[in-house]
């Protein structure tokens, strides 16, 4: 089984050094203005590198300007690691710094040390734009992209199908949602009308709660009835008045 094992965070608001184990259910508690925020941002910051969605969640956060802990950093860097069973960790490593008022991607090596070798295994290996990545298929090297590559967002996202364990990391911190308390103004999106589409999660501001409740239903009742279960214990008459949900 493929899990994270440690995240380290540098130069990202309060978080000047900050290196974390990561356990299957994690708890923060901690007083207002101590970095619990900045961590879950740092979280979605490394899934978004994974999900092509970078320089999206940089603007959202301000820019790299914005985020960089002021005065005290030069860059800001995510780096986790991913046990392998049977193997040496397979590590990625991202180092982001301010580029007039953008960004660049200065650094961003994916890894894994193996026994009996030096030099760890490098699936990729990307400096100050001069990108390079392992072809499988047919040259079995590192080799620079043929194609329109985008600079603001990461190899991790942009190069081909790689070995199994890359591409577990690849999916892993990829497939993170973040919820926020639930917007349900008039106009959120979880009130507008929802596609009837195969949906695996809810969205995170809702969008997609209709299809995911009727795809829970038909895939795996016995989740959906635990739902059902929770909200009978809580909201009084939502037995008697489900009929009238669309759930």
């Amino acid at each position: 089984m493929y899990k994270m094992n440690h995240i380290k965070i540098e130069g990202f608001r309060r978080l000047k050094h900050i290196d974390l184990p990561v356990c299957p259910f994690m708890v923060l508690i901690g007083a207002n203005g101590v970095g619990k925020t900045s961590l879950l941002d740092a979280f979605s910051l490394l899934s978004a590198s994974a999900a092509g969605g970078l320089n999206n969640k940089l603007s959202q956060l301000g820019g790299v300007a914005n985020v960089i802990t002021r005065g005290k950093a030069e860059h800001l860097s995510l780096n986790v690691d991913m046990d392998v069973p049977g193997y040496r960790p397979i590590e990625y490593d991202l180092k982001l710094t301010k580029k007039g008022v953008g960004y660049a991607i200065s650094s961003e090596v994916l890894s894994q040390s193996r026994d009996g070798f030096s030099d760890a295994f490098k699936h990729i290996d990307s400096h100050d734009g001069d990108i390079k990545y392992f072809e499988k298929e047919e040259s079995n090297r590192l080799v620079r992209p043929n194609w329109e590559y985008n600079p603001n967002e990461t190899s991790l996202f942009q190069v081909p199908k790689m070995f199994r364990e890359p591409e577990e990391l690849r999916r892993i911190p990829g497939s993170v949602t973040q919820y926020h308390a639930l917007d349900v103004g008039s106009r959120a999106p979880v009130k507008l009308p929802q596609q009837m589409k195969p949906a695996d999660l809810p969205g995170a501001d809702g969008e997609d709660l209709i299809p995911f409740l009727y795809y829970l239903r038909e895939s795996n009742r016995d989740r959906y009835e635990a739902i059902e279960d929770t909200l009978n214990s809580i909201i009084k008459f939502f037995a008697s008045k489900k009929h009238k949900c669309l759930i």
